[in-house]
């Protein structure tokens, strides 16, 4: 057990400065002023700096040089969970682009057996197709995307939401039916790679479609005579929805709309890919060469290829350049998304009981530590560079 200390301590209910965090085992005991820490807690001091909830990616293709899809191995979970640590991800859900059935059904055993020993480092798989609609599918591959197959469905499902957690899917493609089976075992299903009008989005959303995957991205724009899959998402009162607040894929003022207009519904999500952490200029997605430039994936053609987004740059990019609060933009980041996934009973907050999932960062979002599962590890065990 130990305590930090000397903090400036986000509950994701409160922010309390020169405060300190108890820690016993993997779980958060008390949060109490510094002055009150039983002389029995061993301390770490951090001076005064940031402490948060560890942060909670959903969509994450890969990360440190290693893409999900191209090595379906527990190496390459161990790889991505390492490199999140960098940027204060401390639970993630790796993300399986459009692929067959026999790698889908090799993901799920993966993830399966995987979170028996790291529950909380992987909190369960984001399958992202591949029944999307060939108009949206952006830079996935389109020889993969294909229409829904009810058999498979039924086969994630029987996984449960142990295993899959969320299932991005074009809703409108499918009958209530299909997904009903999905949403019976707690799997999240989520409108994306949607070429739905507004009436359709409605539907699917009152069938209990209750996530849409990278806002603005991929989907029906919201116009004044057809207001698509975004002002779907805007009007229906119970949808969430994650964005990736790069400024390549949407414009920070877009952002800051959205923010308006959905509240504590919208949060973020990095869309990763093998750049973050490395030094790689390219890499391969859906079939095609994608080049690292100036902060953007993007392929020959001009398709957004995921991200090089980290968590601490989303929170900052909402901080900084969509005005958004710094304590609301780490529930964003922690807070929402693990509401989306129904794990905000454990995780997104710094209560007794709590996964200890911490992350420790300064004035100027660089990361000085992280604190998984009730272990620390400062700045320099985690091989971080100034870019936090």
């Amino acid at each position: 057990m130990f305590a930090l200390t000397n903090a400036t301590v986000y509950t994701s209910q409160r922010v309390l400065q020169n405060h300190a965090v108890l820690m016993e085992g993997d779980r958060i005991v008390e949060v109490l002023p510094t002055a009150n820490v039983p002389s029995t807690y061993p301390a770490v001091d951090v001076g005064g700096a940031h402490v948060a909830p560890g942060f909670v990616d959903l969509q994450l293709n890969g990360c440190g040089g290693v893409m999900f899809n191209d090595a379906i191995a527990p190496e390459t979970l161990d790889i991505m969970h390492r490199t999140n640590l960098q940027s204060g991800t401390t639970s993630y859900l790796p993300t399986l682009i459009t692929a067959s059935d026999e790698e889908m059904l090799a993901a799920m055993d993966l993830v399966q057996q995987y979170r028996q020993q790291h529950p909380y480092q992987v909190l369960g798989l984001h399958l992202e197709g591949p029944y999307l609609n060939p108009i949206r599918k952006g830079i996935h591959n389109g020889d993969d995307v294909r229409p829904v197959d009810a058999a498979m469905l039924h086969k994630i499902a029987q996984y449960g939401r142990g295993t899959v957690k969320l299932v991005t899917m074009a809703a409108e493609l499918a009958q209530p039916d299909d997904i009903q089976e999905l949403i019976e075992a707690g799997i999240v299903i989520s409108m994306g790679h949607s070429h739905a009008t507004y009436e359709q989005a409605i539907a699917m959303f009152d069938a209990g479609v209750s996530m849409a995957t990278h806002l603005f991205n991929a989907m029906t724009p919201w116009q004044g005579r057809s207001p698509g899959v975004v002002g779907a998402v805007f009007h229906h009162p119970k949808v969430t929805a994650g964005i990736i607040a790069d400024g390549h894929h949407v414009h920070f003022a877009s952002i800051a709309l959205a923010k308006h207009i959905l509240g504590d519904r919208l949060f973020f999500v990095t869309d990763a890919t093998p750049p973050v952490g490395t030094n790689l200029d390219s890499f391969a997605i859906g079939g095609q060469q994608v080049f690292y430039r100036d902060g953007k994936c993007i392929s020959a053609d001009g398709t957004l290829g995921g991200s090089a987004l980290t968590m601490i740059e989303a929170v900052a990019n909402g901080v900084q350049q969509a005005g958004i609060p710094l304590d609301e933009a780490l529930r964003m980041a922690s807070t929402y998304p693990a509401r989306a996934i129904a794990m905000e009973d454990e995780l997104g907050a710094i209560a007794p009981g709590y996964v200890a999932n911490l992350v420790v960062f300064s004035d100027a979002f660089q990361i000085l530590g992280v604190c998984e599962a009730g272990t620390y590890r400062p700045a320099e065990a985690l091989n971080l560079s100034s870019k936090g």
